[in-house]
């Protein structure tokens, strides 16, 4: 074979081989954007998927809260106080309470007469804020259930009856009986005319739930150091360690004397 003959092959096979490296590293370059763009295109998928997650918590929570339904005739601000008494009243007792509090109980075991006698003269108006604290240190839903279901039946006009018959009827602290509709009802049987399939409605769809959460948030951002809040014309008068009914009596007496 001549010099020239074997100087052709080898630029030719020289050639193919550039060539073959050449078809090798487009190859690899293929690969890599296949697999950038696969990436990408997971990455895009999470991200879009992450989004509507988002989205979607973000609606079910405000869907799952409901509007918030203030109870027929609830005053004063946000309307997040129920009234029992007469607005011609001149004293005003503001009391915080949750139904699951045993401290409110003994408070309404012990106040409880003379807090109708003195409402019933139109000496006295009580404003009730309805908390839900219970449910966030124990757990359970008893304190928002109960709460709701006296809001029902102020809908009704039987806030006062049903308000009483559920601190008489208190489970223990760590109990979340109130948690049970059925037991609301049964107790709602102990006041003449409540349980009615509005009543019932009511309770069971939670129509008061946020309105209740509301208010909780308005205590827990009021300042107050616990349950049962007493205030008589402003003033906190729970933590005053000689109040009894027959003082707070007096102090009602002679404000309305003027």
């Amino acid at each position: 074979m001549s010099e020239k003959n074997r100087d052709r092959k080898r630029t030719a096979r020289e050639r193919l081989a550039v060539e073959r490296e050449k078809q090798k590293a487009a190859e690899r370059r293929r690969r890599t954007l296949i697999v950038a763009a696969s990436v990408v295109g997971v990455l895009g998928l999470a991200a879009i998927i992450g989004v509507v997650a988002a989205n979607a918590g973000k609606d079910d929570g405000g869907d799952s809260a409901g509007p918030v339904v203030a109870p027929s005739g609830a005053q004063g601000k946000d309307a997040l106080a129920i009234p029992v008494g007469k607005e011609s009243a001149r004293s005003t007792l503001t009391v915080w309470e949750d139904f699951r509090c045993p401290a409110c109980k003994s408070f309404e075991d012990t106040y409880r007469s003379t807090i109708h006698e003195l409402t019933d003269a139109g000496k006295l108006k009580v404003e009730y804020h309805l908390a839900s604290i219970i449910d966030g240190n124990m757990g359970g839903s008893g304190s928002r259930t109960a709460a709701n279901a006296a809001a029902c039946a102020q809908d009704v006009g039987k806030f006062p009856a049903y308000h009483d018959v559920l601190y008489e009827n208190q489970p223990q602290e760590t109990d979340d009986a109130f948690a049970d509709d059925d037991k609301l009802f049964e107790l709602a049987g102990k006041v003449d005319g409540l349980v009615t399939p509005a009543f019932r409605t009511c309770v069971e769809e939670g129509t008061h739930d946020s309105w209740v959460e509301k208010s909780n948030q308005a205590f827990t951002g009021g300042g107050f150091t616990g349950t049962p809040t007493v205030l008589f014309n402003g003033k906190n008068i729970y933590q005053d360690q000689t109040m009894t009914p027959a003082k707070l009596k007096k102090m009602v007496e002679e404000a309305d004397q003027g």
